[in-house]
């Protein structure tokens, strides 16, 4: 018997217009796919019927795959892999595996001799350094960070630091009620100089990708409470040296 495939299957960051972000090919894989380890099962199944609205939900089975999950829970979910059916990983929001909980199942998948295919989808982690004008060459996602203030701003620090004297571009992100405690202490704490790119409600209606110096952000802040964002540090291109 031919063994499936593990997928890693990209969603939206948010909108209901899939076509906007999701190649075709990657949708109709998605409809044909009747096993999935997801992040959140009421996401994942609200995803399944945008890409189709006929999509058998009470035919198809979900795994739990989240930051919860135990290393023992992983083999359930390549057990039918080996019994020739697809799975899916997908996550809340954007591409699996990166700063993602499915990155465990894909390990796991390549111990056990899967193969693995990444799908093509909207990360806002890319999305962001592409509209940031700073640096692809190499930048750094740190993820979230510390909740700390004090050594949150340490952190901010350290990022001008670095991207003064190598050029490399710095990538953090918030939880969106508290993205207006980090833009504060951005704002308040690094230097005018400093080039920040703000990157906000990325493929949606409202999306925002805006680079300015510390100095100049001070007069043209704009609300960001709630709104998905990647925040960036880093130097033009231009002038961050190759």
């Amino acid at each position: 018997m031919e063994k499936g495939k593990l997928f890693l299957l990209p969603m939206t960051l948010g909108t209901d217009e899939w076509q906007h972000v999701i190649p075709q090919e990657v949708r109709d894989l998605a409809v044909n796919t009747r096993y999935f380890a997801v992040e959140n099962i009421k996401t994942a199944r609200r995803y399944l019927r945008k890409l189709d609205r006929e999509f058998p939900i009470d035919d198809s089975t979900f795994f739990i795959l989240n930051k919860k999950t135990k290393p023992a829970e992983l083999p359930a979910m390549i057990k039918p892999i080996d019994e020739g059916h697809d799975v899916a990983i997908i996550s809340e929001a954007g591409c699996p595996g990166v700063a993602d909980p499915g990155a465990d199942l894909v390990a796991f998948a390549h111990q056990k001799g899967v193969f693995v295919s990444p799908l093509t989808g909207p990360s806002s982690i890319l999305l962001g350094l592409m509209g940031s004008g700073f640096s692809g060459q190499s930048f750094v996602f740190h993820g979230y960070l510390s909740r700390d203030r004090k050594q949150r701003i340490r952190t901010f620090k350290d990022f001008e630091k670095t991207a003064t004297k190598t050029g490399q571009t710095q990538i953090f992100m918030e939880t969106p009620y508290r993205n207006m405690n980090v833009l504060e202490d951005l704002l308040n704490e690094c230097m005018e100089s400093t080039y920040l790119c703000i990157a906000c409600d990325l493929t949606l209606p409202k999306e925002r990708v805006q680079t300015m110096t510390v100095k100049d952000w001070r007069k043209h802040a704009f609300d960001l409470s709630k709104r998905p964002t990647m925040f960036l540090i880093g130097r033009p291109f231009s002038n961050a040296g190759r």
